[in-house]
Parts: structure tokens; sequence; C-alpha cells
């Protein structure tokens, strides 16, 4: 199609996103709709309707950041500043509306003024967002995800048209690479140099690839991208597609994003609709196409071979390279994938140059990356911060350290494959190299922190049991490797461990690392090797002393009445094991033989007499 003005669409979206009207948005990604959002957004459609607000223009958006104060409610009005309402309700939503929105008076109550917890304005004066650069994340809370006009407001498919209609395939690729992106899914290959891979290969068809299989627990950047972005990724993947040759794209999403898959299926239709996706794109002559492939959620999948293999109907299982995908991937054709937040970078980088996108970041590592900060962390949720900045500042400037004075013991980056990161290391910058050398990696962003109350033995075996599960059984060392180290680490948790048990887990971790199949298999003993070689000693304890230090794990617990019973009774009346004996007010005993360390007596004691060790 080649009648199509991006400028006057983008003049026309400007002027029905706000022009002089109101602009009311409620976050509604995943974090918002769970915290009651939905019933959020109806009100206030209801109300502004009941009080003929026909000014006042109401709409979704995805995350709009800080999900601590979620439900949020933003509301934009001409020429005032932005006003932020947090832990929304329809109740609070009809006293917003009569007397903000109508009435003109700011409810103070309901901001983060109003939050006795902090002396904020606005949510941008909060701490957690000093430090972070939006550039993946920039349209997130702002657009309404499900309206393609919006994207088109921030500049959406100009870099689309600006390939399509000024640069050859070569000079894109050249861009990418000069940029120095690299991929934000785990490894960080340069996205440039694996677009030139396949670009000179021929074929009848290639493929163009999003990886959204987002596995790592307590990971959830690549999901609210697609919530609050898709039109982002779509852009990325027919430039990346014109880029290489392919005609076809399709993004693997896993089923269990529900809002990403229905927002991914609403921004193809209303792309081909527009006709920035399909057909004669801008009346270049160049075709692409986009579907949704749905995954079953298995973590072995977010690996480009087992992925592949899922979209082609079989079992999702890892195979050897060579072949790489660039040569002979999907269907046996040159292929390429890259991942959501990836892509997320690429229509910025050739709408402001290669120049803009190394401005921020380091030299090695260009850019920004977005983390899920999970875990024992006072701010938990989703930041963007450029590349070299310090462990430390994201974990207590931004994420506001441990909570409740719990003091910091380690943070695991790169998920199951990644490592745990002690107080020494803090002060590392975070990039692809840098992290690798002080033996974790950047993964795909989930960084999850522990606080002196976690066992790193009973993380460790946390982790082993999600690859155990997780393994596609193709290959024996992850296979049958990773169930023997469980089995190992089960056995120092319960108590019946050995000081031999910690070399065997060693001994089993460096072969599998050498001849696992893929990647995934041969990264899993991490977490494992990371702990040993960081907290030796609480292996110790648990082997040794027959002792965990943080009182986790269940087997090595015991609970001890002290003399400060009243003799009540009703710990003895709550134990479900009958292990509590004792006259009325007399000082009760615990039998540890018939005692299941359920903790019910202690949850239920109103003297605090009763201990755990």
């Amino acid at each position: 199609m080649a009648d199509i003005d991006l400028q006057a669409l983008k003049a026309k979206a400007i002027e029905d996103m706000g022009g002089k009207n109101t602009r009311v948005v409620v976050g509604m990604a995943t974090c918002g709709i769970s915290a009651g959002a939905r019933p959020v957004l109806e009100a206030l459609k209801s109300e502004c309707a009941l009080q003929n607000l026909d000014n006042v223009k109401v709409c979704l958006t995805g995350c709009i950041g800080m999900c601590t104060y979620e439900p949020l409610v933003e509301v934009f009005e001409p020429g005032q500043p932005k006003v932020t309402y947090i832990h929304m309700n329809p109740e609070k939503v009809a006293k917003v509306v009569e007397q903000h929105l109508k009435g003109g008076k700011i409810v103070e109550e309901y901001t983060i003024a109003g939050d006795p917890s902090n002396d904020a304005k606005c949510l941008e004066d909060l701490e957690f967002y000093a430090k972070q650069k939006r550039v993946v994340l920039r349209n997130c809370g702002i657009i309404n995800p499900e309206d393609i006009n919006e994207y088109i407001a921030m500049d959406g498919y100009q870099a689309l048209h600006k390939v399509l209609t000024s640069m050859s395939a070569d000079d894109v690729i050249d861009e990418v690479k000069k940029s120095g992106l690299r991929g934000r899914g785990g490894g960080g290959f340069p996205t440039g140099l694996k677009w030139s891979f396949a670009a000179p290969n021929q074929a009848d068809q290639k493929y163009f690839i999003c990886n959204a299989d987002e596995g790592d627990p307590g990971a959830f950047m690549d999901r609210s991208v697609l919530e609050g972005d898709p039109h982002a990724v779509l852009e990325a993947m027919a430039i990346g597609g014109y880029a290489i040759g392919a005609t076809k794209g399709f993004v693997y999403v896993r089923a269990e994003y529900p809002v990403a898959v229905e927002r991914l299926k609403i921004a193809i239709k209303q792309a081909k609709e527009l006709g920035v996706l399909g057909k004669n794109i801008f009346g270049s002559g160049f075709d692409f196409d986009i579907e949704v492939r749905l995954g079953a959620g298995a973590f072995v999948c977010g690996e480009e071979t087992a992925l592949m293999a899922s979209i082609e109907g079989k079992r999702g299982m890892s195979r050897n390279k060579p072949p790489f995908p660039a040569n002979k991937g999907l269907w046996g054709k040159p292929t390429v994938i890259n991942n959501v937040e990836t892509l997320a970078n690429v229509a910025q980088i050739i709408n402001k140059g290669a120049d803009w996108f190394r401005s921020f970041g380091t030299e090695k590592s260009p850019g920004t990356k977005v983390f899920a900060l999970g875990g024992k962390i006072s701010r938990t949720g989703l930041v963007e911060v450029p590349m070299g900045i310090t462990l430390r500042e994201i974990l207590y400037d931004i994420g506001g350290g441990c909570p409740n004075g719990k003091k910091f013991k380690a943070v695991q980056t790169g998920g199951p494959s990644g490592g745990c990161i002690t107080e020494e290391n803090l002060d590392t910058p975070v990039g692809f190299d840098e992290l690798v050398a002080i033996g974790s990696m950047m993964g795909s962003g989930g960084m999850i922190v522990m606080a002196e109350d976690n066992c790193m033995v009973d993380i460790a075996r946390f982790f082993l049991d999600f690859i155990v599960d997780e393994s596609c059984g193709k290959c024996t060392p992850c296979r049958e490797g990773t169930k023997r180290m469980l089995e190992i680490l089960d056995r120092i948790t319960s108590g019946n461990g050995t000081e031999a048990d910690i070399e065997k887990l060693q001994d089993l971790a460096d072969v599998i690392k050498n001849t696992a199949l893929c990647g995934l298999g041969q990264s899993a003993p991490n977490p494992v090797l990371s702990t040993i070689k960081h907290f030796r000693d609480e292996y110790l304890a648990h082997v040794n002393d027959k002792r965990c230090p943080a009182g986790v794990c269940k087997a090595l617990q015991s609970y001890f009445i002290t003399e400060l019973c009243k003799g009540c009774t009703k710990c003895q009346r709550v134990c479900p094991a009958g292990a509590i004996s004792g006259s009325v007010k007399q000082r009760h005993v615990i039998d540890q033989s018939k005692c299941i360390k359920c903790g019910a007596c202690k949850a239920n004691c109103a003297f605090g007499a009763i201990i755990k060790k």
C-alpha cells in the first residue's frame, strides 16, 4: 500500500490522544489487572458517562511503573503536570471523577503525596525512577496498546517507512551493527552480526522469529513489553525481515501470558488493516506477515533450536549446532531469532541512529537493560537502567535494599543459568562481560535478591528442581545428571548429607557443563557451583552440624518451648502430631521424635514462648 500518510496519521493520533481534552489512563498490564484494575477502568468510564464528561478520554495502558502502588490511574490535562492516583478502587473513582475531572481539584489523599511513607509529589520523584532510562519501556504506561494510532503518535512505523523507502538491507544491518545492540535474551550475541549471517543465504523462504518464551523464574520483562507496546516488536520484526530477506515472521509466546497474546493478536490485525504488515508495505514491493504461535510453557523452548522444533509441531528438544539457524533453521530454511527486549530497541536505533544508542551504556554493552526486581527487595518491579550502572545502585538506590532491616546476602542474576553475586561484587558495573567475569551472567533480566533469612543451599535446590522439571530429556548429562544433583541436594537439606556429597556435586556439575547438548543444560549447574563457592560454610553446617543457619530447611529445624510458657495448653491443642505434653499452668515440652515441624505451635503461642532453632 503506497497511500499511507504516516505524518497525517501521527498528527491526528496526537490530537485524539489528548489535544485539548483530558486523558485518563489505567495501568492494565497483568500486574494491574491482578491488583484490581479492571473494575477501576469500568468505574471510570461509567462515572465519566454519568457526569457527561465528553472532554475526558478514558483508556487502558500497559505497566505504568512501580507495581507496589497498583492499581494506578494517571490523569493528563493540557498544560498541567501529570497526576498519578495510587491504590485505586471503584469507590475512590467516584470522588476523583466528581472532584478532579469535573471540579478541577486534585484529590491529594489518593496520590503519591498522600502516602505517608514518602514525601514525593509524583511517581517520577521517587528514587525508584531517578536512575532509570526508559528506551525499551518508553511507551509502556503511556499509550493504549490496543490502538495502533497511539503507537503511530509516538513515531510508530516511522522506522519501517524509512527502511523501506530509503535504506538497503545492507544499510539496515550496518546501522544495527554500528549500534552495538546485543541480544537481551541471555548470551548477548551481537544482533547485527546475527542478521548478517542470514542475509546472504539464498532460499525460497526465510523466517524471522521473536522469542517471547520468557521462562526464568521471576522474569516478566518481555511480558510487560508485549502487554504495553506490542507494535514496537512487530515493527522491528518487519525491519529485521527486510534486512535478511524474510517474508514470514512468528512470535513464539507462552500461553501463560493471555493478556500479551490477546494484545499481540489485536496489534497484528490492526497492522494488517492499516497496511504496515502484509503485501507491498509502503509501496516498496516488500511483503511481510506475522503469526502468533503459543508455547506450552516449557523452559527449554527458550533455546532457539527447541523453539523452532515446537513451532514445527514437534516436541521442544534442542539439536546440535552447527548448522546454526541462520543457515538452516525453521523447516530447514535460514532463520533469525531475537527476543522481545532486543527487538524493542530496533526502531529507535533506525530513527535516532547508532550514535544515539551508543551515547548511553558502555563501550561493549551499549544501551539499556530491563530487569525484573524480585525476592527480598523493598521496591519490587520492572526497572530499565543504562548499562554500566552498578548492581549496588540497582539494589539500593532503585530497589531500596532488603526490607525490614534484613541484611543482604546475595542476588541471583541470569535465572537458573546464572549465579549468585555477593556483597563484595555489588560495585560491578552491569554489562554482559562484567557479570560473566564474576561468575554470573545477564540472562534475560531476572534479578532475585536474597537476604540473611534465605538458605543458599535451599536456593540451589530450588533452581535444580526447576531445571530437572524443565529438562527436555534428550541428552543424558542433563536428563540424568541434574536428577542426581537434585538427589544430593535433597539429602543435604534433609540432614542426611556428608562432606563427600559436596565434592560429588562439584564433580557432577563439571561433567554436565562440559557434555550437555545445549546451553541450558550446560549452564544448569551454575547456581549450585556459585552457592558452593560463596557459601560453602552453609553447606558444611548442613552436613556436619545438621543445622540450617537460616532456619529454612524444615528437616533441620527444631521447636522448643522456653520458660516464658504459661501453660495455657493452646500449643498442645493445635499440634497435629500430638508431640506436645504438659499440664495446665505448667511449662510444656515438645517431643522431638514426634514433631513434624509444621510450626503451628509457634504460630498460635500468645506469649512468644516457642522458638525455632
